[in-house]
């Protein structure tokens, strides 16, 4: 039997979740059995990883992978990086306990921030987004914890607030479970001006209802995950993994919630070709354009 390695994130975060749920399709449907490796800097370990030739697939946020494709930092050199498939879009947000009194992303200013792992890509977006509004990393304070520890610091009253990405995921189910939460919204020209400036970003509403102590809809930032393997990746397999999301787009979305809506970022393929998921300019995996070209996507 065929057997592959997939980066993925900390255990039971979004990416390791996602590449549990296509490894189980696979070996049904392609008798290829798939190793689940864990990461702790998810988008940037796996993207050396695949410089390293040790997976042969890695799931990271799009706003990485043109990064590792030109070399630009933390990279030290260009990678032989390819796009495979996109595989969710999700809301990131900002959560604080319901009896804080905060309310928009612009109240964090002071305040003690959970925003992920030092050097994850949680953070990253955490510079991105801060940078066009002009809060500085000197007008709050970041702490650098797990979704999980940082869950935990907000209820033991450590933090004001922490930076979820995306949902749906069972940690923030949980928290919400444990505690009163409210999730912080944007002012309207902020959240434009961030669509404005940074292409990889996507506007989402997360409904009321989304999880408890979500009381109304609000207008939040999604950014697009991804798929990628290395240029020297087997074609055939990376055919087969393709060709497998596509087929089973929805038995996807049963398995794991993180996959709904999956269909709508493959469609512009049929439009506007290859450019419609080469983010940051990274090409697309010969097997990969073989897979769409076979399901139709591409001409």
């Amino acid at each position: 039997m065929t057997r592959i390695r997939i980066g993925t994130s900390e255990k039971g975060g979004t990416f390791w979740t996602e590449g549990e749920a296509i490894a189980t399709l696979l070996e049904r449907d392609c008798g290829v059995a798939s190793d689940i490796l864990d990461a702790e800097q998810a988008s940037i370990e796996n993207a050396r990883r695949l410089d390293s030739r040790l997976i042969e697939f890695g799931f990271m946020a799009s706003n990485w992978i043109g990064r590792a494709y030109r070399g630009d930092a933390p990279f030290e050199g260009p990678v032989g990086i390819r796009m495979v498939a996109p595989a969710n879009s999700g809301a990131m947000f900002f959560i604080a306990r319901a009896d804080a009194g905060l309310g928009n992303v612009r109240d964090l200013i002071g305040k003690r921030v959970s925003i992920g792992p030092e050097g994850s890509g949680m953070v990253q977006h955490i510079h991105t987004m801060f940078g066009v509004l002009g809060i500085s990393f000197d007008d709050f304070t970041p702490v650098y914890l797990s979704f999980e520890d940082g869950g935990k610091a907000l209820e033991a009253g450590d933090v004001d607030a922490q930076w979820q990405c995306p949902y749906p995921n069972a940690v923030m189910r949980e928290i919400s479970e444990r505690m009163d939460v409210c999730v912080l919204e944007y002012d309207s020209p902020d959240l434009a001006a961030i669509l404005d400036c940074v292409d990889y970003y996507r506007p989402m509403t997360m409904p009321s209802g989304f999880f408890r102590g979500v009381e109304r809809k609000t207008e939040q930032l999604a950014v697009v995950n991804i798929v990628a393997a290395h240029e020297s990746t087997d074609a055939e397999i990376v055919r087969q993994f393709v060709a497998t999301m596509l087929a089973n787009l929805e038995e996807l979305a049963e398995i794991n919630p993180l996959f709904e809506g999956l269909d709508s970022i493959f469609e512009p393929l049929k439009s506007d070709g290859t450019a419609a998921i080469e983010f940051g300019g990274t090409p697309l995996h010969p097997g990969a354009l073989q897979a769409y070209r076979d399901a139709g996507y591409l001409s």
